[in-house]
Formats: C-alpha cells, sequence, structure tokens
C-alpha cells in the first residue's frame, strides 16, 4: 500500500481532492473519520493506496506532523490566488522539516484568481526548496480550459467531470512551452549530470529519461514539482495521481528516515478513545510481518485490522493498520518488536499554548478526570496536562479554541466526566521596598507549661531572583543554637502570604536579638514569634506587588512582523526584536516580554494578526514591579475570591 498525506488551508479544496482521487478508478473507496484525521482507501490500477486528509485549521495541530510519519508523499494544496500562499505557509514549513517529498497542487483553476507563474512565485518565498511547474495551463478567452505537460509536452484539454483528453498543443502557446520546458530541465539537470551535459551539447533528453529523472528527484527530495487542476471538475487530478504513482518513493524510503538504524517494523501516527471499546491505535507497517497476537513494542497486539478490510490482519510493509486492545502502543512512537522509539520532533508540532484549568461538576470525579487526562494523553500528541500549584486542579495545554472544544466533548461524552474551564490565574508574588525592624515576643499562659519566645528582626529586600535568605547574628546565646532553625522555618512561614496576600519573594531576614525562658520556650514558640514578627516587619517594609514576566518567541512569515509589534505594544509587552528564521524562509522570529496575565489575549491577537499562521513560544523569565491603579485591582480582587 502506498500511503499520501493531503495538506493545506482552509477552503483549498483538500476532501474535494481526496474525493476525485479516490475515485478515478470508479471503485468506492473507503473513509473512516478520527477525530480530525479522514483516511481514505482506495485502489488505482489495481494498487492499494490510503489517503490522510488533515482537517485545515487555524490552529496548529499534532496531526499534521503524525500524518507525515506514516506518508510516503505529501500534496499540498492550494487556491489559485497568489495572495493566499502565505495561509499555505505553515503546512509547507512542516513538510520540509519533516524531510516528506512533495507535490503542490493548485487547485481551483476553473476560477482562477492570479497567474500560475505568481502563485508558484509567492510559494517560493516560504520553501527552502525550488518549486518548479510540471504543467503550464492553456486558456481561450482567459478561462483555463486545460494544461500542457512540459515532460511529454503533451496538452490535454479538461472535460468537466471526466479525465481530459489529448489535443494539439496549441500555435499561440508553443513559444510559452518552450520556455517553461527550458526552465524545468535547468532545474532537473542541477540534479543530473547526464541531463546537464545533453543540455550544454543542446541535445534533446528523450523523454522517459526525464521521468526517470524527475522520479529520483522527487525520491531525494530535492525539488517540489507543482501540477494544476480543478478538483471539483476532476481536471488535472489523473495527472496528478500518475505522478504519485510512478514518482513518489515507496515506504522503504519513509522507513529510512523515520528510524535510520532501520528497525522500526510500525509507526503510530494516530489514536484515539472509543467508548466501550477502549483505545485504538492507527498504525503503519514499515516491515512486513506486524499481525495480531505478535510481539509489538515490547507487548502482544491484541486485535489487529488492515483499514478498509474486515477480519483480522498480518500487514504488509506499507499497510495501514488499527490496533486494540494494545494499550502499549501509542501515537507518536516508531515499534520494534521488543520496544519503542520516539518519533523526530516535528510529529509532536508546536507546544500547546491555551491553558484552561479543569474543575469537575462533581468533586468526587476529580480522580476519574485524571484518569481521562492521561489517557487523552496517550492519544493525542497536541495536548499536556499539568496540575496547577494553588488549588490541585489539573491545568490542560491545548492548540486552540477548537482543539479545546474536542476535548472537552471527549471528556464529557466518552468518560462520563463533567467539567467547567476556568483561565488559570496568574501567579503574582510580592515583596519589600525597604528595610524594616521588628521586635516581637510570644508569650501565652495556660494550665502547664507556658509559651515564651522574643526576637528582634530585620527584614530587607534583595535583589529580584535572589530569592529568601535567613542569617543571624545573636551573641550571648540570647536566643539557644537549638532554636534558631525555628526561627527560620517561622520566617518561611510568614512569607507563604504576605500583607498584599500574595507569596513574598526576594527577602532577607535576619534575627540580631532575643530572649528565651529556661522552662517556657520552645520550638514551637520561636517558630510562632518568627512568623508574627516577620509579618509585621513586611507590613512596615513598603510591600509591592509582583507581576510574572514571560519571555516569548513569536514565529510569523515576516510579512506579518508590523502587525505583531503592534499587537505587543497593546498587551503592554515589550519587543526585544525580530530576526529572519535561518531555518525557515519567509519566517520572523519576534522575541519579546509580555506581562503573564497576557498570554491569552496574546493568543487571540495573534490568530487575527497573522491570518492564523503565526505560533509562539513562551517560558517564565522575571517578576516585575506592578503600581497603582492596576495593582490596587488585583489586590482588591485576590482579597474577595480569598475572604
Amino acid at each position: 500500500m502506498r500511503c499520501f498525506t493531503v495538506l493545506g488551508p482552509s477552503q483549498s479544496g483538500k476532501t474535494t481532492l481526496v474525493q476525485a482521487l479516490s475515485q478515478l478508478d470508479c471503485a468506492t473507496p473507503r473513509t473512516e473519520t478520527a477525530g480530525n484525521l479522514a483516511l481514505t482507501r482506495f485502489t488505482f490500477l489495481n494498487e492499494p493506496w490510503c489517503a490522510l486528509d488533515v482537517a485545515g485549521s487555524a490552529e496548529p495541530s499534532g496531526t499534521t506532523g503524525s500524518a507525515l510519519a506514516a506518508s510516503d508523499a505529501a500534496i499540498l494544496c492550494v487556491p489559485s490566488d497568489p495572495g493566499a500562499a502565505v495561509l499555505a505557509a505553515p503546512y509547507l514549513r512542516i513538510i520540509e522539516d519533516s524531510g516528506t517529498p512533495c507535490l503542490v497542487f493548485i487547485n481551483k483553476m476553473d476560477a482562477p484568481q492570479g497567474r500560475v507563474h505568481d502563485i508558484v512565485a509567492a510559494l517560493q518565498g516560504y520553501s527552502q526548496h525550488n518549486l518548479v511547474l510540471r504543467q503550464i495551463p492553456i486558456r481561450e478567452g482567459g478561462v483555463v480550459v486545460g494544461a500542457i505537460d512540459l515532460i511529454s509536452e503533451r496538452a490535454w484539454h479538461y472535460q468537466e467531470g471526466k479525465p481530459s483528453v489529448m489535443m494539439e498543443i496549441p500555435d499561440s502557446m508553443r513559444e510559452v512551452e518552450h520556455s517553461a520546458r527550458a526552465e524545468l530541465l535547468e532545474h532537473l539537470s542541477e540534479f543530473d549530470d547526464g541531463l546537464l551535459e545533453a543540455l550544454i551539447e543542446d541535445r534533446e533528453p528523450p523523454t522517459n529519461v526525464l521521468f526517470q529523472t524527475a522520479a529520483h528527484i522527487l525520491n531525494d527530495n530535492k525539488l517540489i514539482p507543482a501540477y494544476l487542476g480543478a478538483a471539483s471538475r476532476v481536471n488535472g487530478v489523473m495527472r496528478l495521481m500518475k505522478a504519485l504513482r510512478h514518482e513518489a518513493p515507496s515506504v522503504a524510503t519513509l522507513r529510512a528516515r523515520l528510524s535510520p538504524a532501520g528497525d522500526a517494523v510500525a509507526v503510530g501516527f494516530h489514536a484515539e478513545f472509543q467508548k466501550h471499546l477502549g483505545k485504538a491505535v492507527y498504525l503503519r507497517a514499515l516491515a512486513d510481518g506486524v499481525k495480531a497476537g505478535t510481539a509489538l513494542a515490547g507487548g502482544n497486539v491484541g486485535n489487529l485490522t488492515e483499514l478498509g478490510v474486515s477480519g483480522a490482519a498480518t500487514l504488509a510493509a506499507g499497510s495501514v493498520g488499527i490496533a486494540v486492545k494494545a494499550d502499549h502502543l501509542n501515537s507518536g512512537q516508531l515499534f520494534t518488536a521488543s520496544g519503542t522509539q520516539a518519533c523526530p520532533a516535528w510529529v509532536r508540532g508546536h507546544r500547546p499554548t491555551l491553558a484552561r484549568l479543569l474543575v469537575p461538576a462533581n468533586e468526587r470525579d476529580e480522580v476519574r478526570l485524571s484518569t481521562a487526562l492521561a489517557r487523552l494523553q496517550e492519544t493525542d500528541l497536541g495536548i499536556e496536562v499539568a496540575q496547577d500549584e494553588d488549588t490541585g486542579h489539573s491545568i490542560l495545554r491545548v492548540q486552540g479554541p477548537l482543539h479545546l472544544r474536542r476535548i472537552l466533548a471527549t471528556i464529557s461524552d466518552d468518560f462520563d466526566v463533567k467539567v467547567t474551564e476556568q483561565i488559570p490565574g496568574t501567579s503574582y508574588r510580592e515583596t519589600i521596598s525597604q528595610q524594616a525592624e521588628e521586635h516581637y515576643r510570644h508569650r501565652k499562659q495556660s494550665g502547664g507549661s507556658g509559651q515564651f519566645a522574643d526576637v528582634v528582626l530585620i527584614v530587607r529586600p534583595q535583589e529580584r531572583g535572589a530569592g529568601f535568605a535567613f542569617d543571624e547574628v545573636v551573641k550571648g546565646g540570647a536566643v539557644p543554637r537549638n532554636f534558631i532553625s525555628s526561627v527560620e522555618d517561622g520566617a518561611v512561614d510568614a512569607t507563604k502570604s504576605g500583607p498584599l496576600g500574595f507569596q513574598v519573594i526576594d527577602v532577607a531576614v535576619t534575627l540580631t536579638d532575643g530572649k528565651h525562658h529556661a522552662v517556657d520556650s520552645s520550638d514551637h514558640a520561636f517558630r510562632t514569634a518568627a512568623k508574627m514578627g516577620t509579618r509585621e516587619a513586611l507590613l512596615k517594609a513598603a510591600p509591592v506587588l509582583l507581576q510574572p514576566i514571560d519571555r516569548v518567541e513569536i514565529h510569523a512569515p515576516s510579512v506579518f512582523s508590523g502587525s505583531i509589534v503592534s499587537l505587543i505594544s497593546t498587551l503592554k509587552g515589550q519587543v526585544l526584536g525580530f530576526e529572519p528564521n535561518p531555518d525557515a524562509r519567509g519566517w520572523d522570529v519576534t522575541r519579546l516580554l509580555l506581562p503573564a496575565s497576557s498570554r491569552d489575549d496574546l493568543m487571540r491577537g495573534l490568530g487575527t494578526a497573522t491570518q492564523g499562521t503565526g505560533w509562539y513560544d513562551s517560558e517564565f523569565d522575571h517578576y516585575q514591579e506592578l503600581h497603582g491603579k492596576e495593582a490596587e485591582a488585583i489586590c482588591r480582587d485576590h482579597a474577595k475570591e480569598h475572604a
């Protein structure tokens, strides 16, 4: 079985293209939908094929990379509009990151919104590979009625819903065809010395040799050929399918790309949890012999069926199967007979950035929710799960709002757990801006042994990021050595919630003096005295609110850099600079500092500013003082929440 992925921006006609390709042999294809991935099995010239159609979305998806991990080739489907090239840029980028041989299909040529050369030139601005036209359009009265193949030099006239018919190359197109063909051969000759020699000697290379050269170049992922047509009218679809059949590499090439050691026998590229059935893992065999009841990834495969075929299966190399009752298998992994290997980093996709606190409607469902999230992590490469330090509830990070909606629906429908989502609170802190001294005496007498401890403390601010420090300069045994650690523990207790209601950081506490009682002094008494004394000192030391600041890297096409700078200014961020991404043509990396409270606003604003093409990575950088009405409002709201 041969396998390919169809990618492209929303409204590019990907699904229509898959339908047209799968029905060329007039056989009935079989399509199975799993989440945002549709798998279509069909035959072409008596050979089995599988097309993976990843749903177009403004959100990055781990499904994209995992589908490419199971594919011999990729088709990048783009509309016939040069302005839409930027929307295809994220897909072109991950295709190149994965090393998957790619063919571009310029769709909707029945209603073109630009010249083909302009479309290719626009795409070229985002590709490390050279894009070369394999066809040029034939126009009559401004309408595209056919195409000329630049290798065979045959012209084809489109028919509505039918295979194209051969025609003579129009006289008006001969000069254009010769020029376009010469450009194609020049690109091909860069990778074939024999062709280069023929061109230098002005010899016409044989057509069959040119097709072999093109296949060799696509196998080696040296160029990206571009085809054209209109999938809704079945125009140009046959030529694209024949290019896949004759020029796309086999599963052996995929195996070498994913597993240089050559010991992987299958790759898990998708998984989902199915109610009453359990986890279903979609895998592609990279070698012969994968079957039910045998060892795979260190365990036995319970049940294995081939995609589109009923009954237990033994998968031949290249075949796609679905494994159930094999909980040790996960998506995003390479499987050997005895163990697993991690897939390359591009398979997982971008790190999820939309965070939500999940609170079960029934407190008794907290454990069930944790179990559900753990299972979902096994099947969805695009989520991360953590625990909120303040509430103990689960924090779910996903790719975007649509992804979040799907996850919540799965938790509700498949795991029967009802949850509410909340935006995680910002982890504010507080510190002090000046030094203060406090003399505190703790005395308590109530039947039996009393409590007595006397401490003199100096509390002072430290540099940002220095954390908490404690020392003592007590002389003459005013505070016995065995109680010093209790004083430190009490000071630490006081920093857990300061005068403003937040954890206190970057302060130093010094014990300078004190008194003790031979009978009534104890560890508890000195810990209490230190805690209360430190609290009083913090109140005197001019407390200030601190907000967390993230260091952020935004990845987006260069044309949006100006919009991103404007967005950051509205979010009270500080742009540190931007520069071209050396690993992605046509992309910029913008570095900035941003208040952590603006994370959600950044995600929403970035989607608008970059038409859904940009994404960001962030990590905590430092705390920064916050003053004025904004700080007062934050402290007031925090006090209400904890009243």
